[in-house]
């Protein structure tokens, strides 16, 4: 899906008020969240590129949001693709 923010998903497909937004910079996928509910979140998380979300999912404790769950990389390249095929 793409709206004036960029190309998005749903990281809780339950849950239409969350978004993932992506974008390729520098050669890399980038990842930033929004949500109604909290409309600060975009102006207070910058774009975080998957290498820094591996990372995180490394040290995942089973405590929070899984990031590899939420940033879906898989998910991320198929929507990139289908942007550049339109």
């Amino acid at each position: 899906m793409k709206d004036t923010r960029g190309l998005y998903y749903y990281p809780n497909p339950l849950n239409k008020k969350f978004r993932m937004y992506i974008r390729e910079m520098d050669g890399d996928i980038c990842f930033r969240m929004w949500s109604a509910d909290d409309p600060a979140l975009w102006t207070e998380h910058e774009w975080v590129p998957y290498g820094a979300i591996k990372k995180a999912t490394e040290m995942y404790d089973g405590k929070t949001i899984d990031p590899g769950q939420a940033y879906d990389i898989e998910i991320a390249h198929a929507l990139l693709k289908e942007d550049r095929r339109s």
